[in-house]
């Protein structure tokens, strides 16, 4: 009964009384008038600002209408040539707001969670595409049906409410609002058509048709949305199957379309209605109007649609569906609505990809002018400079440095004035008819938009209050004009008046209102200066006698005040310059010149510079500008001059030299500053006080061409017409260099990925390098004829190509600084092609060379080294449509893991190539009327840059059906060229100037997760929880590895036993008896992890915001587990184990995320479907009982869910097809089959399987089918859903006896019906599930299949043995029907690669082109079968690190290992380098030669064998240079002397040998430790003068039985002396369970008299021991023993490890020490680097890299 009152309609403007304006409210121009069509009362809402002319229901924004008719109705009528806008605010039944706005202002449909925004466009032409703008002159009252609940369900999602308020905007007449639950049709009324079923128009309600004419003749219905879009009466659900008509997740959603009702009518984005013209309509005869049909959205494509097949057929939606007519053929128009399948509105999932909107915001701008250098303001404050940059208004801090931005105009401004108050801002810009602008200059905001009488203005002048604006210009005849307009209602939303005009034929060149009286103006130009004066309405003038001074030219003017403080006229005068250097000091009551001087220089024989300046006769210097204060006049001069006078000009107080010639000066209102503008583009200031002058700014006076990003020195460099090159601080956007070439113009740029040196192309074909250190040039290559169009460098800096307008290619070796060229080829590049920065593209991984060549409608692909051609194609001929050949203009890759080409066209596409294959992906068409000259794409794939004309315009790239671009308007003339930042967090575009734009969207390099809490605690029942993840953004990779040419060297691979790698050993359950399997079989060996009865449980990482330490990378890859990598193509995603850790790697920049918890290793993961949800496994450990498996949010990081599935390992984790269920697979001990449902991650269903499986799979096909393999069977288990409850129904096949007796080990699905396992014996066998029967069997490797994957046609093994092979099983399906009579002659294999241990994890593209493989050896492969090539991606050791060393530049570090390699990383980017490799020996220490023992080249590395053999590498010839024995047992210690000249070695009995590591030979032995093993050899400098001995080295030893040795040594003169001798007690052997810790001993970095120690004694501590004082000064307890200790050479930090898998940081200055965990077994190495940036661990085979922030 509540909305009885509003039934059957209701009279919004009766029922509110809108006449009365009480429950009303109106603003700015509104009146009723009567209407000559409608033959009464209307209202009309007009004012050039539609926000300050409205009419508002209700008056206030806090109460609501509480009206709940589905339908509004809006009888309104747009005025001509004006915009207009409609407001409604809706509440939604969850009381959420939306605001729904409808517009002819609107370019396209946009949408948020709370605005929907409808462009409605009213034509009177034939329909077009892009007909968004002002109303036609013939514009017809129109009949507006919004319904309601449907816009808000179609487009949100949403339940409608009631109508909350309405906002009526000019500019329009509007009759009634009408609100009813009925559909009522305009067009019918009366009781004629009562039969009819259609509910016809109230009368009230109704527009008056005169007899005998048609209702749609004279008006215009408009309903929206359209009958073809009608949904559901609620809201659908996600997790219901959506009605055929609806279209949910990553699936298109209706476009918003408005149905005309004389006959639909085409539109594209925006909804247009078309007015038909009235020669289209003669002749016809009129038909009966007949009821709307419903438009079906199953309709035939267009043949635009059809051109890509089914799918999607672009990113733009501009599809086109015809629809049946509608209504009378007397209308002549027709309604075609979009093809659903193309239309990105209300999409659920994926419209959350293209936010925020905008998703770009302007930041800073480099530049200054465009139109002219003239015009540059002080605020009134002094605070800020307002100035042009082409088409923008910039407001620039000059305390900070800080921009902000006036943005709307679309050419350059020509003029700019402030008013007193800094309120009012105005600007116009200069291509005629000259467009103006009001802004809010506190906000920023536009207040007005008009169009001034004059075609261009040239100068602006406000009043002081802000109330009168003056202007100057000419009109379109070329005369000179001066307008008036009064501004002072602007600012309360009135409008700007024109007051008065006046037309003059003398030379106006400067204009200014004065300061005394806002009627009077002056004025000066050729041989003139004026006084004007307003009164009304009328502008006059009279002219100053200037005697005979009246033929020079004026160029500036200014006030000055004759007496202080007096502000009549006749206390004013008028100063005023010219061209000839005459300063006119004129009466402005007198109007006559009081005093007359000049500018003239006064040179000193020989002398360049003026040495002072009079006022004389002679030949004067050209005055541009004067400004002036109370105190003084300052003056800026064609000579580059600012002078500083008094006001009498008797000498010149203070000046400035410029660059170039002064064209404004402006003394801040304070006159302690003075601004200063020079025409070649410099802005500044001079401080009078500190008589110091500062620059603002600096231009390029000419368009950008092209511009260059280097990422390490976050530098820009530009080249542009006005031939300099020049190089900003991206940071301050101040110039640091400028290259200036007079005869020849830069054309090109691009820097060296890793020196700093830039690239330039120039126009007389030459190619120099510049260094930015020694700002000169280094080399210059002339190989090229034309001028070079582009040039581009690999990323890895190893390359460079360049391009000319012959069409050359030239190829250059860029290996060191003295590059040279390696090929030039002639006729490659098309040399009638535009020169572009996109004209020659390199893949981001370095392998791939693109370009438009050799015509323009080819674009070919070659490979960067080779420039042999991989590919070609043919741009012409892939528009199948066109009826013109189409040419490319510009090519992007994409990221290398989508192996995208994206190629511009001249007919305004932009073709998405496979670079591969050369097959289109996607296309976009009519990205913009005009050919795109650059483009570029993000690194994650996420957003498409494209510069389009005078705008940038942004697409959502990942999304296929995208929502249309964002567009961004700033830019004057064409942008030449597009980038993103190196860290994708900004875009800069060049065109007339250089803009700097902020991306808003969070990459996923941007996201932060907070840290893990100090204790995690874990136990049975754990629910849902959000875990730490922690990220390292730094140290990227230098380049995407290269793949090799060659299978991976097989270097010191020796005989193992099956049942152990790397001597690790399974300790699990020793007392019980085990059952053995074959190591094929084996899957995840948990590590064994010493601990001790005070193991430290629950210890985590602490909060990255607080904690001492922060996880940078991980080095390694736990080549133990099974499947426990993941890399999904599409995505980006790659991911994979190293111990406890998950790390998320992005394998083009090698950034990491850290995502810890585990408690024990982790032995498997698994990715859902949907790449959303991350799975992990781990094994028990000391503080749990059972195993856990964690849940990973992939967007975030965090942890969702933690379960504790099995009280054993978890052998394997599936998803099911539809990610609904997770299935789990405990190991050979547990045999436990668990199903867990995904949505809250509850045990469905649980079984212990008879025998032990190795592997199981869900039927991709089926999702109610899975299979599991192993010990002679395979068992396909039928899931049935019984409620909530599922049901395992088995059936259990026995192997065939010719397969073998081996178990089946590894499975996978292949096309149905197929299953394909593999067995230990290496053989794969073909099951036919149906049936429940093998088929089919071939041998496929010598070892154990391990790994089995299948894709399309093709299927990968990977063996125990290494091999990786690729089989062609296409014909496998036909061989089913033959059943066990089938031969494997019809499997053959395609490819073969053997890698460096058995394969465990690998993921491959759809495919199978491509892919990630890992092996047992800790390797991870990218492999690509087209190459038949494989490419180490990460890379660790197989067994226990031994010793991590730096070099003194702390460029590179060295590892060691038991696997006996020596492995040389870059530091920055913790690639491999180097590795020497010794077979069958262990390398068990390692020294890296200090600085001071020759030049970097000459840099050693010594290594200690376990065969107590010492090898000295050269690290600058990769080769072993000597190789000694000084000793016969392990080596177990080694150390350089401070001059490298000496090598101290400590063995496992003790002796110490010193040997030369030049000779070879051995010197002296000490045997002072023997019979037990030195676990630390240290050396340092003598620092320490109290010790009482000699020598230069200051040198201990530590031995396994608590003894330390100090030695003071000379080697050069052989002498070597104890110092001290130190003995430790030893401890209870309870204490350490019979494994004692190693004796550890260090010299104090920060204080030469210190010594620490620690080591198994009476109590957990480090002891502190004073060399001068001979006793222990200090004692530091540990909670448990120390495996590992290191000391900060900059810090008082120390770090040690424990056997617990915890590392403790301690503040020795502050006595606080903090924990941190990450390692899963003993912390047995840490190492700081020598700048105690960054801290390394090492637990068995992983290493951690730690950054130590600083203390």
């Amino acid at each position: 009964m509540a909305r009885a009152w509003q039934h059957p309609f209701l009279n919004v403007f009766r029922h509110f009384r809108v006449d009365e304006w009480k429950r009303s409210a109106k603003q700015g121009d509104v009146a009723v008038v009567t209407d000559k069509t409608l033959k009464g009362a209307v209202y009309r809402i007009r004012g050039s600002v539609s926000a300050a002319n409205y009419i508002q229901l209700p008056k206030s924004s806090t109460q609501s209408l509480g009206l709940t008719g589905r339908y509004l109705y809006v009888l309104f009528r747009p005025l001509p040539s004006k915009h207009f806008v409609i407001h409604l605010d809706v509440s939604s039944k969850d009381n959420q707001v939306i605001r729904v706005s409808f517009s002819n202002l609107f370019k396209e449909f946009k949408s948020t969670a709370t605005w929907l925004q409808f462009p409605l466009v009213l034509e009177a032409r034939t329909p077009q595409r892009d007909l968004v703008g002002l109303a036609p002159s013939g514009a017809r009252w129109t009949c507006l049906q919004l319904d309601l609940q449907d816009v808000l369900l179609v487009y949100l999602n949403r339940c409608y409410g009631h109508l909350k308020s309405i906002r009526l905007c000019a500019s329009l007449l509007v009759r009634n609002l009408y609100t009813s639950d009925l559909c009522f049709e305009p067009a019918i009324s009366g009781a004629q058509w009562a039969k009819l079923p259609v509910t016809p128009m109230p009368r009230e309600m109704a527009f008056p048709v005169p007899k005998g004419e048609s209702w749609h003749d004279r008006y215009i219905h408009v309903r929206f949305p359209s009958e073809s879009l009608k949904v559901p009466s609620k809201p659908i659900e996600k997790s219901c199957s959506p009605p055929e008509a609806v279209l949910l997740g990553p699936g298109p959603q209706p476009l918003p379309c408005l149905v005309a009702s004389s006959k639909p009518v085409r539109f594209s984005v925006s909804p247009v209605v078309q007015t038909p013209s009235p020669t289209a309509q003669c002749g016809r005869a009129p038909v009966a109007p007949r009821p709307f049909p419903e438009v079906s959205l199953s309709q035939e494509r267009s043949d635009a649609s059809n051109a890509d097949g089914p799918g999607f057929h672009s990113l733009e939606p501009w599809a086109q569906v015809e629809a049946s007519d509608v209504h009378t053929a007397a209308a002549g128009t027709h309604v075609l609505t979009h093809e659903s399948a193309e239309v990105p509105v209300a999409r659920t999932g994926s419209c959350e990809g293209f936010l925020p909107d905008p998703v770009l915001r302007l930041k800073g701008v480099i530049g200054f002018g465009g139109h002219g250098t003239r015009q540059a303001l002080w605020t009134p404050d002094g605070a800020a400079v307002v100035y042009p940059c082409h088409a923008v208004i910039v407001v620039l801090l000059v305390d900070t440095g800080e921009q902000r931005f006036f943005l709307g105009h679309t050419d350059k401004v020509s003029a700019l004035a402030l008013d007193g108050s800094s309120s009012l801002l105005a600007s116009a810009q200069a291509r005629a008819p000259s467009v103006m602008r009001l802004w809010d200059f506190q906000t920023g905001r536009c207040l007005c938009l008009f169009r001034s009488p004059m075609h261009v203005v040239c100068s602006l002048s406000f009043s002081d209050s802000g109330a009168l604006l003056c202007g100057v210009g000419k009109d379109h005849h070329g005369r000179t004009m001066v307008v008036a307009w009064g501004t002072g209602q602007v600012g309360l939303g009135g409008e700007v008046v024109v007051l008065a005009k006046a037309h003059t034929d003398f030379d106006v060149q400067a204009f200014r209102v004065t300061f005394f009286d806002e009627t009077r103006m002056a004025s000066c130009g050729q041989g003139s200066v004026r006084l004007w004066r307003l009164r009304g309405g009328a502008l006059r003038s009279c002219p100053v006698d200037l005697g005979e001074h009246h033929a020079l030219q004026f160029t500036d003017l200014a006030f000055k005040q004759a007496r202080d403080g007096c502000p009549e006229p006749s206390a004013a005068m008028l100063l005023v310059c010219s061209r000839s250097g005459h300063i006119l000091e004129i009466d402005c009551q007198r109007m006559v010149v009081r005093h007359a001087r000049r500018l003239l220089p006064t040179r000193t024989p020989g002398g360049p510079h003026p040495q002072k300046q009079t006022f004389s006769s002679g030949p004067g210097i050209a005055i541009s500008s004067l400004s002036v204060s109370p105190a003084m006049c300052a003056v800026g001069s064609e000579d580059g001059f600012l002078r500083l006078w008094p006001l009498d000009f008797s000498s010149v107080l203070l000046e400035a030299e410029h660059e170039g010639p002064v064209s404004s000066v402006c003394v801040s209102p304070d006159g302690l500053r003075v601004l200063s503008a020079t025409s070649s583009g410099h802005l500044g200031f001079l401080d009078t006080l500190s008589r110091v002058y500062h620059m603002l700014a600096r231009s390029h006076t000419a368009p950008v061409l092209a511009l260059a990003m280097e990422q390490r020195r976050g530098q820009l460099a530009t080249v542009s017409q006005d031939r300099t090159v020049r190089i900003w601080d991206l940071a301050t956007l101040q110039q640091l260099y400028d290259f200036t070439s007079s005869e020849e113009a830069p054309c090109a740029v691009t820097f060296h990925p890793t020196r700093p040196t830039f690239f330039c192309g120039f126009s007389s074909g030459a190619v120099r390098s510049f260094s930015l250190e020694a700002a000169e040039v280094l080399v210059e290559h002339t190989c090229h004829r034309g001028a070079v169009t582009s040039l581009t460098a690999t990323p890895d800096g190893r390359l460079l190509f360049s391009s000319c307008s012959q069409g050359s290619l030239a190829q250059y070796s860029c290996a060191d600084p003295q590059w040279h060229v390696l090929r030039v080829a002639a006729d490659m590049v098309c040399p009638d092609a535009p020169a572009s920065p996109s004209a020659l593209a390199v893949s981001r991984d370095g392998r791939l060379l693109a370009f438009v060549g050799p015509s323009r409608c080819t674009v070919t692909v070659m490979g960067s080294a080779s420039l042999d051609e991989l590919l070609r194609v043919d741009i012409g001929t892939l528009d199948l449509a066109s009826s013109r050949l189409d040419s490319a203009m510009a090519v992007c890759f994409g990221p290398a893991a989508l192996g995208h080409l994206l190629v511009s066209t001249s007919s305004n596409r932009v073709v998405v190539l496979d670079a591969v294959s050369g097959r289109i992906i996607r296309e976009l068409p009519g990205v913009h009327p005009e050919p795109c000259p650059s483009l570029t794409l993000s690194e994650d794939a996420r957003f498409l840059l494209i510069a389009a004309g005078r705008t940038i315009k942004v697409w959502d790239y990942a999304t296929q059906a995208s929502p249309g671009p964002q567009v961004y308007i700033g830019h004057s003339e064409p942008v030449q060229a597009v980038a993103f930042s190196p860290d994708q967090q900004q875009v800069l575009s060049a065109g007339d100037a250089v803009f700097l734009w902020d991306v808003l969207a969070a990459t996923e390099s941007d996201q932060s997760f907070p840290g893990a809490p100090p204790a995690c605690k874990t136990g049975l029942g754990a629910g849902p929880l959000e875990d730490a993840a922690s990220r390292a953004s730094e140290l990227p990779r230098q380049q995407v590895p290269k793949p090799s040419q060659a299978s991976p060297p097989r270097l010191g691979v020796c005989a193992r036993p099956p049942e152990g790698g790397d001597g690790a050993r399974d300790t699990r359950n020793s007392g019980a008896p085990r059952t053995t399997y074959l190591a094929s079989c084996k899957a995840f060996t948990p590590a064994r992890v010493s601990c001790s009865p005070h193991s430290a449980k629950g210890t985590c990482l602490p909060p990255a915001s607080g904690g001492w330490l922060r996880l940078k990378a991980v080095v390694g890859y736990s080549g133990n587990g099974r499947a426990n990598m993941v890399w999904r193509p599409d995505t980006g995603f790659f991911a994979y184990t190293c111990g406890r850790l998950v790390v998320v790697e992005d394998l083009h920049s090698g950034a990491q995320q850290h995502w810890s918890g585990h408690s024990a290793e982790i032995s498997t993961l698994a990715l859902s479907h949907s790449a959303q949800v991350l799975a992990s496994a781990s094994g028990r450990s000391s503080t749990t009982a059972h195993c856990q498996i964690r849940v990973w949010d992939v967007s975030g990081g965090l942890c969702q869910h933690l379960i504790f599935p099995h009280s054993t390992t978890v052998l394997a984790l599936a998803f099911s097809p539809d990610d609904r269920l997770l299935v789990t697979l405990g190991d050979h001990d547990g045999r436990t089959l668990a199903l867990w449902g995904t949505a809250t991650y509850d045990l469905v269903s649980s079984t212990r399987l008879p025998e032990p499986v190795h592997g199981v799979a869900f039927n991709p096909w089926d999702t109610g089918e899975l299979t599991c393999v192993g010990q002679g069977t395979v068992t396909f288990w039928l899931l049935q859903l019984r409620g909530a409850d599922i049901s395992l129904q088995v059936r259990r096949e026995p192997v065939p006896e010719a397969v073998g007796a081996g178990e089946l080990t590894s499975l996978c699905y292949g096309a149905p019906p197929l299953l394909y396992c593999g067995t230990s014996s290496g053989q794969v066998c073909v099951w036919d599930t149906r049936a429940g029967r093998c088929f089919l069997s071939w041998e496929a490797d010598d070892g154990g299949i391990g790994l089995l994957l299948f894709s399309g046609s093709r299927l990968v093994s990977g063996s125990s043995t290494g091999r990786l092979c690729l089989w062609a099983v296409g014909a496998v399906s036909e061989l089913r029907c033959k059943g066990s009579g089938a031969r494997s002659s019809s499997v053959f294999m395609e490819h073969e690669l053997v890698l460096d241990g058995a394969v465990v994890s690998a993921s491959f593209d759809d495919s199978v082109d491509m892919g990630v493989v890992g092996t047992t050896a800790g390797t991870l492969w990218f492999v690509s079968w087209a190459e038949g090539t494989s490419t180490r991606l990460i890379s660790g050791h197989r067994s226990k690190v031994n010793e991590v060393v730096f070099s003194p530049g702390e460029s590179h570090c060295a590892t060691c290992s038991e696997d006996g390699s020596v492995r040389v990383w870059a530091l920055a980017s913790m690639e491999l380098v180097i590795q020497f490799q010794v077979l069958n020996q262990s390398c068990l220490c390692l020294a890296w030669s200090p600085p001071c023992c020759g030049r970097p080249e000459q840099q050693r590395l010594a290594a200690g064998y376990g065969d107590g053999s010492l090898r000295i590498f050269s690290i600058s010839r990769t080769a072993m240079e000597l190789k000694m024995h000084p000793h016969p047992v392990a080596l177990t210690s080694v150390a350089f002397s401070t001059d490298g000249q000496t090598v101290l070695s400590g063995d496992k009995d003790g002796l110490v040998a010193v040997s030369h590591p030049r000779t070879g030979t051995t010197f002296r032995v000490l045997s002072d430790h023997q019979g037990a093993p030195i676990s630390t050899i240290c050396v340092t400098c003598k620092e320490c003068e109290d010790l009482g001995v000699e020598g230069t080295d200051l040198w201990l030893a530590a031995s396994g039985d608590q003894r330390v040795s100090v030695w003071a040594s000379d080697w050069l003169r052989n002498r070597c002396e104890l110092v001290d001798w130190l003995s430790f007690p030893m401890p209870a052997t309870t204490e350490t369970q019979g494994h004692l810790p190693p004796s550890l001993a260090a010299f104090c970095p920060w204080d030469g008299a210190l010594l620490m120690y620690v080591g198994p004694g009476v109590y957990k501590e480090v002891i502190i021991y004073n060399l001068c004082q001979k006793q222990v000064v200090e004692k530091i307890p540990l909670p448990f023993f120390a495996m590992s200790l290191s000391l900060s050479p900059g810090t008082h930090l120390l770090a040690v490890g424990f056997a617990e898998c915890m590392l403790r940081l301690v503040d020795c200055a502050m006595g606080t020490a903090q924990d941190f965990a990450g390692h899963d077994n003993a912390v047995h190495l840490c190492r700081f680097t020598p700048s105690a940036r960054l801290l390394f661990t090492a637990a068995r085979n992983e290493i951690l890299v730690w950054e130590v922030p600083g203390r």
